[in-house]
């Protein structure tokens, strides 16, 4: 498993797919296929965390991958079996880039007494992303008002929300605060999600693929890095751009959100443009 050039090198003048949420951790005997996709494809990809555990097969992949940006987070539906430990993160807070995948999930997760586990796990992560001023890569599903209410308190000003899916008018908000919005796989398949991702304006759009997951969710089938190349082909119909001119606004904007952050100086180097 490879991924040239080396970590922190500028790609000069080169255009990157931008993958801002995936799980690579999660791949199995799949991941060296995706990897070498990763690098055949220069797919810069934020490899979230669901847990410790995943946490330390993501920096794995990262220590052999220049291209994956390995990140730390619990998400909502293991927070429940995480605050126990929630002091014993600390070093690996200290050491993410950026922090995810952290939220809420009000939808999936139906059993209501699991929700203030997953308030305290969040909180404990805003906090701390407030401290040292990173990036949060969210989930929001079915707790959209909620998450807003916490980023407001928190003070959390740079936030990548993954997969939005909820009521318009939060999204109006979560828009007007400046955060970012990945879209993803679904909106190869969903008018909802596209009608979403027409109201996501383009300075503040990113994409995902939510691998290996996102698609086997909606159809039966692992998701492989490639199909990064059919969101943006979608996402630039809706925004009426050729997928040429839409893939160069993704990467500007992931260029934009991550200017002057020191944890992430080494991977905006790659993708600054010369």
């Amino acid at each position: 498993m490879r991924c040239r050039p080396g970590y922190g090198v500028r790609r000069a003048s080169v255009m990157m797919l931008i993958d801002a949420h995936a799980h690579l951790d999660r791949y199995g005997e799949l991941l060296s296929a995706a990897v070498k996709e990763i690098e055949d494809k220069s797919i810069l990809t934020v490899s979230n965390s669901m847990d410790f555990a995943s946490y330390r097969r993501n920096l794995a992949i990262g220590k052999e991958c220049s291209l994956v940006v390995p990140t730390f987070g619990v998400h909502p539906k293991n927070a429940p079996g995480s605050v126990s430990e929630l002091t014993t993160f600390g070093a690996a807070i200290d050491q993410t880039p950026m922090i995810g995948e952290i939220g809420l999930d009000f939808h999936w997760v139906r059993d209501s007494a699991q929700y203030p586990a997953q308030k305290r796990v969040l909180e404990y992560f805003l906090a701390a992303a407030r401290e040292q001023r990173k990036i949060v890569n969210l989930h929001t599903k079915g707790a959209e008002k909620e998450v807003l209410v916490l980023l407001e308190r928190y003070g959390v000003q740079r936030a990548i929300v993954h997969w939005y899916s909820g009521p318009v008018d939060i999204l109006r908000a979560m828009i007007a605060a400046g955060f970012y919005f990945t879209i993803g796989v679904e909106v190869l398949f969903s008018d909802t999600i596209k009608e979403i991702a027409r109201l996501i304006p383009l300075d503040q759009m990113l994409t995902e693929t939510d691998n290996p997951g996102g698609l086997k969710w909606l159809n039966g089938s692992p998701g492989m890095p490639n199909a990064i190349d059919d969101v943006v082909r979608v996402g630039a119909k809706i925004k009426t751009l050729d997928s040429l001119s839409f893939a160069d606004s993704v990467q500007a904007n992931w260029e934009r959100l991550t200017r002057g952050d020191l944890w992430l100086d080494a991977v905006r180097k790659q993708t600054a443009r010369a």
